[in-house]
């Protein structure tokens, strides 16, 4: 692989029957993401092929066996398995979720090796990627088990930053796992990002409630008054910038959001729905806390358009800018605070 200043983005391609390697290929349509980044597709050259003849898409890449072999002018295709997978567009099939899998672990152990610089994630579909290689509810707990950190989802836009608190577990376990460490725990990871990553030395962070109208002093439930407030009250106390707890219809309908650098909400959908009423396909899924930087667009495999060439990036494209953008920040931080002794 030659000397070169510029970024490599890996991409894992998602579910092979989804919209993922349309919208990577659209963003990488552009020819002038290749002067400042060098994108490498975690794949096979003939899935690759065959989202581009059913697009009618021309658009030249290059196969590559190791990341040796790495064009820096070029979209480079690492091919990670042998032979001809089975595609059907618009399908949810064990077989395109196997090689999801195989993309991604590819993908993350290159993250792992320092061969690539950030990984951006085409979506998966979450039933039939469960395997023997993939138990998790997601990519972000994936990642967290191969990746050193603790984790944090943010979704994210130049005005929004959410976290959540609580991530995909069920609503009936939502109000049990959320503890005074947890909280903490993901104060501290949110500051930390916010300083390093985006470049914001005194952050402002919101926390949302937990029950309707912050509980309503204990008559909608005791949470927010005996777990929540006295935790804010202790964080507060370090020095760190930290309010709330806010009730979170009045919270977005207020537009108070915009007075904050960071969200903290309670659990998924609680912060995931207003972001993607306020922001859907412009927002970015951005995997906080962790020694190396991933991101993903905000929608899912979008099945039902699948090869239809209907398939929005801006999301994608975004997901792309935002993990450079990151990538500089952090290192920037870095030089910044490392110890001249």
């Amino acid at each position: 692989m030659e000397k070169t200043d510029k970024i490599i983005v890996g991409i894992s391609i998602g579910d092979l029957n989804g919209i993922g390697i349309e919208v990577v290929l659209k963003t990488l349509q552009d020819k002038r993401m290749l002067d400042f980044c060098t994108p490498v597709l975690f794949g096979a050259t003939k899935a690759i092929s065959f989202h581009k003849k059913a697009l009618s898409l021309e658009i030249p890449t290059q196969g590559i066996t190791s990341l040796n072999q790495v064009n820096h002018n070029k979209i480079n295709i690492l091919n990670v398995w042998k032979g001809e997978a089975k595609i059907e567009l618009g399908k949810a099939t064990k077989e395109s979720g196997d090689y999801a899998v195989k993309s991604l672990s590819a993908a993350v152990k290159n993250l792992k090796e320092n061969n690539i610089d950030v990984l951006i994630t085409a979506p998966i579909n979450k039933e039939n990627i469960q395997s023997q290689d993939f138990n998790f509810p997601g990519h972000t707990e994936y990642l967290e088990a191969h990746l050193e950190g603790k984790s944090l989802m943010i979704l994210m836009t130049d005005q929004l930053r959410i976290g959540l608190i609580t991530g995909h577990i069920p609503i009936a376990k939502v109000a049990e796992s959320i503890t005074p460490e947890l909280i903490i725990s993901k104060v501290e990871t949110m500051h930390k990002s916010l300083k390093q990553d985006f470049g914001i030395n005194k952050p402002k962070i919101a926390i949302l409630g937990l029950n309707p109208h912050c509980g309503d002093k204990g008559v909608i439930g005791k949470e927010d008054d005996e777990i929540i407030k006295p935790t804010i009250i202790e964080i507060k106390e370090s020095g760190k910038l930290v309010f709330g707890p806010y009730a979170a219809d009045g919270f977005f309908g207020s537009e108070t959001y915009k007075q904050f650098d960071g969200v903290l909400a309670t659990y998924h959908d609680q912060g995931l729905a207003p972001f993607k009423a306020l922001s859907f396909g412009k927002g970015v899924n951005f995997t906080a806390g962790l020694g190396h930087i991933r991101t993903s667009p905000d929608h899912g495999t979008g099945y039902d358009i699948a090869g239809k060439n209907l398939a929005n990036p801006s999301s994608f494209k975004e997901a792309l800018f935002t993990a450079i953008q990151v990538f500089k920040t952090r290192n920037e931080y870095k030089e910044l605070t490392k110890n001249p002794l």
